[in-house]
């Protein structure tokens, strides 16, 4: 018995805690929690995307118009700080996992986010702190370019906003959904899903304003009353934060995640020369019963990354087991939470990818709008960056649908409570995407052309589809990963907040393959015989060939998608078996007993798909 509780605590990453309130107590179900705690912390979902869409979509202009950037240098400004935003993420995660908790990182990382606006509202303000007003767009111009105190206090301004908000990301996923977590019941499958379209439709209704009544603040009353405006949807945010804190399920930090993960890699080095037994069973640690809840869990053995089971290898001297430590004797379930972790990041790597287009539609799709005709009658222009609204307000109506019509009829077929699987809605989002790449190349290819051989611009409307096709596909992809790694997380339960992360970080990776594909595209095709400038090499889109760039990504996009089917195939699900404790003595020696019983759950546990 002692034994067993020592292995328990040693499980510590998927032991469940008790949920508190805000001053640290146990929860009471019927005050805290709920769907109307998970209201204000879709509302701070709402406010932030709001400030930060703002920003992010239309920064492009103001570093190339107002810092005086060149063009390639300023889409890499945006993308290296949007990537800086979501890989701040995984900080963000750990910090709240670890040791503060996701309320109190939210709530201190939402004023860092908020000095940050205040800061670039400032310098947008005050003319001093600015390169002097020069035209980019004339050929003979020749700008000056923020360097010095004001390049300092731009990027100090603009990267306080992403430690802020990548903070922030991870923890209001993860504390929004905990609201709705039963710790009796890990399948609850059809609350999270509507959370998750929910925080969805929250985060495209935010994107929305931002888009359209922001963006045209910026553009007709100036980028300092616009990022000003940002500010006061921050605090906005913050306020609905605050204001839901008395009800608030709160999971306790746990200390550092990353100590059992380290443990088992050490052990299963230290033992690389042991021979894994046959029976599973004989490995430490699963024949054990997690915790003395009157509900505990645990995880059944898998046979992937079978060199971490040597971790499990009890040593024995003589007739008895010697007392080896953490870091040279783990138990099962803590292997498989790391083999869980393992299996996952094939699938987030296929996202890197599909961030990548979004990030050239935040770019150089909003200066291939400036390139157009933005009238909409002779009096009223359309801001460019005000066209990534357009799938906003399709998305509006079509989550809604989705979640009240498709998730429903689709139940009832395939019989999983989010209709199809996270894997599936995610795989249709990776395909969707290609096509918006496509759509982009053909239009960029005829506004070329138009510009060069007719002197015509045509309507900034016909950047309208790429724009409408990636909002579809992110539909299903965003949400379909968000959906999925927390349901991993729940299994790896302690690291809510750092796997939801993981999520977030896809877009960073892909923000940065984004500058880095710009800087390799560039350096290649100048170098090549039949062209002395680089593909994009140029602040004038008629001379850049920003068509066959799309096309490059288009491909690219279409070779991801293939990768995904394998990987998603290959993904194999470890389910959680969830049994009553019984007493010592009437333990089953084997965990698998009595599953055979259930039709539902027949076959082969590696080949199951969440």
């Amino acid at each position: 018995m002692e034994e067993t509780r020592k292995d328990s605590r040693r499980d510590s990453l998927f032991a469940e805690d008790t949920a508190v309130d805000w001053r640290g107590r146990p929860f009471k179900p019927n005050k805290h929690g709920g769907m109307t705690a998970a209201v204000f912390v879709l509302g701070l979902q709402a406010f932030e995307m709001m400030a930060i869409a703002a920003v992010g979509n239309n920064l492009i202009t103001y570093v190339f118009n107002e810092m005086h950037f060149p063009l390639s240098k300023s889409a890499n400004t945006v993308t290296n700080f949007i990537g800086t935003v979501f890989l701040l993420s995984l900080f963000g995660g750990f910090l709240s996992d670890s040791y503060l908790g996701s309320f109190w990182t939210m709530l201190i990382f939402g004023f860092v986010e908020l000095s940050g606006f205040i800061l670039l509202s400032v310098q947008a303000h005050v003319v001093q702190l600015r390169p002097v007003e020069c035209n980019m767009m004339q050929v003979s111009s020749s700008c000056e370019e923020a360097k010095g105190y004001k390049s300092s206090i731009f990027y100090g301004a603009l990267y306080l906003v992403a430690l802020g908000s990548g903070c922030l990301k991870p923890n209001i996923i993860s504390h929004g959904a905990d609201q709705l977590r039963n710790d009796t019941d890990l399948k609850q499958s059809k609350k999270l899903s509507t959370f998750f379209n929910c925080a969805y439709f929250a985060f495209c209704t935010g994107e929305l304003v931002a888009l359209t009544v922001l963006v045209w603040v910026q553009t007709h009353s100036g980028m300092d009353v616009g990022f000003g405006v940002s500010t006061v949807a921050m605090a906005m945010g913050l306020l609905c934060l605050i204001s839901g804190s008395f009800i608030y399920r709160n999971r306790p930090p746990r200390g550092t995640i990353f100590t059992p993960i380290a443990q088992v890699f050490v052990a299963a080095i230290r033992k690389r020369k042991q021979i894994c037994p046959s029976n599973a069973e004989m490995l430490h640690g699963s024949q054990k019963i997690m915790s003395t809840n009157s509900t505990s869990s645990t995880l059944i053995h898998t046979q992937k990354f079978r060199f971490l089971d040597k971790a499990c290898i009890k040593i024995e001297s003589g007739n008895e087991t010697s007392d080896e430590s953490p870091w040279r004797l783990c138990t099962v379930s803590q292997v498989e939470q790391v083999k869980i972790l393992l299996s996952v990041v094939p699938i987030f790597a296929c996202t890197i990818i599909f961030n990548t287009i979004l990030a050239q539609l935040q770019t150089f799709s909003v200066q291939q709008g400036t390139a157009m005709n933005t009238h909409l009658t002779k009096n009223f222009q359309i801001p460019p960056a005000s066209l990534q609204s357009i799938p906003y307000m399709m998305l509006i109506l079509i989550v809604p649908l989705y979640e009240t019509a498709f998730v429903p009829m689709a139940r009832k077929i395939t019989g999983k409570d989010s209709g199809i699987s996270p894997l599936q809605r995610v795989g249709t989002g990776l395909f969707i995407a290609t096509f918006s790449m496509v759509s982009a190349a053909l239009i960029e290819n005829k506004r070329r052309n138009n510009a060069i051989k007719f002197n015509k611009s045509l309507s900034i409307f016909w950047i309208a589809p790429q724009f409408l096709i990636f909002g579809l596909s992110e539909m299903f992809t965003a949400v379909g990963l968000v959906e999925f790694f927390y349901k991993q997380s729940i299994k790896a339960d302690g690291m809510q907040s750092f796997l939801t992360a993981m999520t977030y970080s896809s877009y960073s990776f892909g923000f940065y393959l984004s500058s880095l594909l710009v800087s390799l595209v560039n350096k290649i095709t100048s170098s090549s015989s039949s062209s002395t400038t680089g593909w994009l090499s140029e602040n004038d889109l008629n001379k850049d060939r920003l068509d066959l760039f799309y096309w490059l990504l288009a491909a690219l996009s279409l070779i991801n998608f293939f990768n995904y089917i394998f990987w998603s195939r290959w993904y194999s699900y470890n389910p959680i078996s969830s049994l009553p404790t019984p007493p010592l003595h009437d333990l089953d020696p084997d965990p698998l007993h009595g599953l055979e019983e259930d039709p539902q759950k027949k076959g082969n546990f590696n080949s199951l798909i969440v």
